[in-house]
């Protein structure tokens, strides 16, 4: 693949943030119903924080920001004096939320303060001891020139991208297991297939299966293709985040934050493991679940409002994410099941599904962080051609942020904070410690540790 064919796929993966976004190509059905949805979600209860938050204040800086990062390995951090960036949905940045400065201190934004006080212990709780989780504030300088726009990467995008650096390293792995792989993939594929077509099938045709039996549908094919399990969470947590009108969510709107904590607790709730060993590939909460926990958590979520809304959202993110134009009027009974026939109509869920299954496929694991590394220096190059310093999630503006390692003259100061008496940070102690672009294993981070006992011929590493 040439430079101009990355280029162009990197900006595919980005959502950028315009008051004024271009006409929709009318003949594109899914475009059209994305630009409705867009308009939908922002007429809903917490809706206008779409536009209006704190993460785009952050964004929109002129000199200088301050930053969140919480680590669980601060002493290797200084050991090394370096803070590295992980993978993840910030891809290849070093991950942190929003800080305001109020006097001395600094008051956190909500996810921050969720990570850094509920996450953490729920993560010691399941055995993850690594360390006492430290909080640390991240002082970035803005050079002039550097973008001020709202430009993020939707990681729910990058099944293609995911595809072409497996064909750029893929003989990294004998013939064998090329093939097992493949052979591996396309039964998933199979296998999934009835919910495939369903999706499209609601999507294009209004064909209306009942919204729980979706769920539950759904819940179930996350077991052949796990990036439905992220697809799920993150149309979930819009929805929550969207639509909750408790107190703490409306305490919150007049912040101008998203509430992160209400569909974090759904989370950790319905699959209490994934403290430490985050892996959406496992969350596949059925229909009854849902109606059994959120009334407990927020009485304000309507629960048959949110099973239409998921399961229409789901299905068409399933047709714009996952699948190509050519699926849309593919006869799939006639389908040829190899992998050179699927990629024409399905290129972006191949993607996902082998980033996904080289992380446990044979004795690829150990391989599989110079997959992300790799695809962190093409994202690097992306943001450096953009003057990005500060790239941001953008599935929701729900707060996470990150700090482009790579960038020229990153101009940064680290400090050790605490926390106060009334909650916010103060810092305590320069570190001399500097963000170096070179990822850490996820396996080493704060959300995806593993436990305390390691498997021999394991080795810990200093995590950003």
């Amino acid at each position: 693949m040439g430079v101009s064919d990355s280029y162009q796929q990197w900006a595919d993966v980005h959502v950028f943030h315009h008051p004024h976004a271009p006409a929709v190509e009318p003949s594109d059905p899914i475009a059209v119903q994305l630009a409705a949805w867009n308009r939908r979600m922002a007429d809903t209860p917490n809706g206008e924080l779409l536009a209006d938050n704190v993460l785009f204040d952050t964004l929109r800086q002129r000199r200088s920001v301050s930053l969140l990062h919480v680590t669980h390995t601060l002493d290797q951090i200084i050991d090394r004096g370096v803070l590295y960036p992980s993978g993840g949905c910030l891809v290849g940045s070093v991950y942190c939320t929003p800080l305001r400065r109020v006097g001395g201190t600094y008051s956190m934004h909500n996810l921050g303060a969720y990570v850094l006080h509920r996450e953490t212990a729920l993560a010691a709780g399941n055995g993850h001891t690594h360390g006492t989780p430290t909080p640390l504030i991240i002082d970035i300088d803005l050079p002039p020139g550097t973008s001020r726009s709202t430009i993020g990467i939707d990681y729910l995008r990058l099944g293609e991208i995911h595809l072409q650096i497996y064909q750029d390293l893929e003989y990294l792995l004998a013939r064998g297991e090329r093939h097992r792989l493949r052979d591996t993939i396309i039964g998933r594929v199979r296998d999934g297939m009835p919910f495939l077509a369903a999706c499209l099938t609601r999507t294009l045709r209004g064909t209306r299966t009942d919204p729980a039996s979706f769920l539950d549908w759904l819940a179930d094919a996350v077991d052949h293709l796990p990036i439905l399990g992220y697809l799920y969470f993150e149309v979930l947590a819009e929805y929550l985040m969207l639509h909750s009108n408790a107190p703490r969510a409306r305490d919150l709107r007049e912040r101008r934050e998203f509430d992160n904590w209400l569909y974090k607790d759904l989370l950790f709730a319905a699959f209490p493991g994934m403290a430490g060993r985050f892996d959406l590939a496992r969350f596949q909460p059925r229909a009854a679940e849902l109606a059994a926990r959120l009334p407990g958590l927020d009485p304000t979520i309507e629960l048959g409002h949110l099973a239409a809304y998921v399961a229409d959202r789901v299905a068409l993110l399933v047709c714009a994410r996952l699948l190509t134009s050519t699926a849309r009027d593919l006869n799939w009974r006639r389908l040829r099941w190899e992998f050179d026939d699927l990629r024409p109509h399905a290129a972006p869920l191949l993607g996902h599904l082998i980033h996904r299954e080289l992380r446990a496929f044979g004795r690829y694991p150990d391989f599989y962080f110079y997959f992300d590394q790799y695809k962190a220096l093409q994202a690097w190059n992306y943001w450096n051609h953009l003057d990005i310093v500060l790239p941001f999630n953008a599935t929701m503006p729900k707060g996470e942020i990150g700090v482009n390692p790579a960038y020229p003259d990153l101009r940064h100061t680290i400090r050790q904070a605490v926390v106060t008496g009334d909650g916010s940070l103060e810092a305590v102690k320069d570190l001399d410690v500097t963000i170096a672009p070179r990822l850490i294993d996820l396996r080493h981070t704060l959300m995806r540790a593993r436990p305390a006992a390691q498997p021999s011929g394991h080795r810990r590493q200093e995590a950003a």
